[in-house]
């Protein structure tokens, strides 16, 4: 690809090029698989916790539970997704998954499901998720050529995306069918475990693909790598923090039962739908971005897509009528899309094959695992303040996090050019610690 200013062609980063690629085609469909079984889980756990304890504090506990792992773990995850074959630990960890959901199943089925339970497989939910992120997050380079990685971003980002719309929108559905029946939550723990169980087939038949394995003594350097590459870095930094508070103060999804029970009253059905409108827009933006991809003032529109996510935020938190929540959290969903395509070309790009693996655990625990903790705040604040405050300054907070961090990291807002070549000259090969 061309090393000048100039964006790449349009046609090295529009269509379906990745999917020529046979590893890229079945690593897609066992994260989508995965994706979706998980969106199913997470989604049915809320409405079941609710239902169990009517708590907003449960709620929060739910995400703490998943993100507890990501915080204990991050560091041997990214030196083992550095060390081992990535898709094997992609593998092991759809399995543990799995087993997971049949316990989910089987408690609910049995009658013995309580929220100790819940969270106590939910914790073994979240070790599985914090070996398989960063895994998961660096082998992507590994299945297609360099030409070809911002268009597997992208459609890995929609295959994500497409799978968190299906999966509430089917617990919501099956969530609605089991209660007429007195089995709230039964038809989609059975649905989940199949389709967990699929993912694992789809992982097994991945080919061991070309990896640069880290041969350093595992150290305490060596360890911290990740870390230090990132402080090194100041554009990945910028991109990785921004995402983290963004996330962090922006974790209104967690209250999405609340809002369908008592705030806009419109039941399981309404549930599934108001959970599957944010990723609507992630989808139509991700899909978008398989054609029309970012190729000029990245940094900017990173900046500014954040800012819209707060601004979203504030919006469905002060909402009381269906329709306008539901647009609130589409465009939040559209804002999500553009940050999380951009700051992904920049870390998978600028970061060098052999630790891209604990740089990936470390964006797991900044991104990922921050999803949880954002539940853990939302829930927190909500119990404290009350739900509509709780989501409000949420926003708010994001807003002026955006603006922070347009400040803070001039080289982020200077980022034009997503073009590989480029980054690495600019960024890999020159450490940027300050503006």
């Amino acid at each position: 690809m061309s090393t000048t200013d100039s964006p790449p062609p349009r046609s090295a980063l529009t269509g379906a090029r990745a999917f020529r690629h046979r590893d890229f085609r079945y690593f897609w469909a066992t994260r989508v698989s995965g994706i979706l079984a998980t969106e199913m889980l997470v989604t049915t756990v809320g409405w079941q916790v609710y239902r169990l304890t009517s708590s907003e504090l449960n709620l929060g506990l739910i995400g703490f539970a998943q993100f507890a792992p990501f915080a204990l773990l991050f560091l041997v995850s990214g030196v083992a997704a550095d060390r081992l074959p990535r898709m094997r630990i992609i593998f092991a960890c759809v399995a543990l998954q799995t087993v997971c959901a049949a316990a989910l199943l089987w408690g609910t089925w049995s009658g013995g499901i309580d929220f100790r339970l819940i969270l106590a497989i939910l914790v073994l939910f979240g070790v599985a998720r914090a070996f398989q992120a960063p895994a998961q997050m660096a082998i992507v380079p590994n299945l297609v050529p360099k030409d070809d990685l911002a268009n597997a971003i992208a459609w890995s980002a929609t295959g994500f995306q497409m799978a968190r719309i299906i999966g509430p929108t089917i617990s919501g559905l099956l969530i609605a069918f089991g209660a007429a029946r007195g089995q709230d939550e039964f038809f989609v723990y059975v649905l989940a475990v199949c389709v967990f169980v699929l993912a694992t087939m789809l992982a097994g038949m991945v080919r061991k693909p070309v990896q640069i394995v880290s041969s350093a003594p595992i150290t305490i350097s060596n360890i911290l790598g990740g870390f230090k590459f990132i402080a090194s870095r100041q554009v990945i930094l910028g991109a990785i923090g921004l995402d983290l508070f963004a996330v962090l103060f922006g974790g209104a999804i967690a209250l999405l039962p609340v809002y369908a029970k008592d705030i806009l009253d419109v039941g399981a059905d309404g549930f599934g739908l108001l959970r599957s409108a944010f990723t609507l827009g992630s989808f139509i933006g991700a899909l978008y971005m398989t054609q029309h991809p970012v190729t000029r003032r990245a940094g900017v529109k990173l900046l500014v897509a954040v800012g819209t996510f707060g601004l979203g935020v504030i919006v469905f938190g002060v909402s009381e009528i269906f329709w306008l929540s539901a647009v609130a959290l589409i465009v939040m969903g559209l804002a999500d899309s553009v940050s999380v395509f951009v700051r992904q070309n920049l870390v998978q790009i600028i970061t060098p094959d052999e630790m891209r693996g604990r740089v990936s655990a470390v964006t797991a625990v900044f991104i990922g695992a921050s999803n949880e903790l954002g539940e853990f705040e939302s829930g927190v604040t909500a119990h404290w303040w009350g739900t509509v405050p709780a989501v409000v300054v949420g926003g708010a907070a994001t807003v002026t996090v955006a603006v922070s961090f347009a400040w803070l990291f001039p080289k982020l807002r200077q980022v034009d050019s997503l073009d590989p070549d480029e980054l690495i000259r600019k960024y890999r090969d020159a450490p940027q610690r300050r503006g």
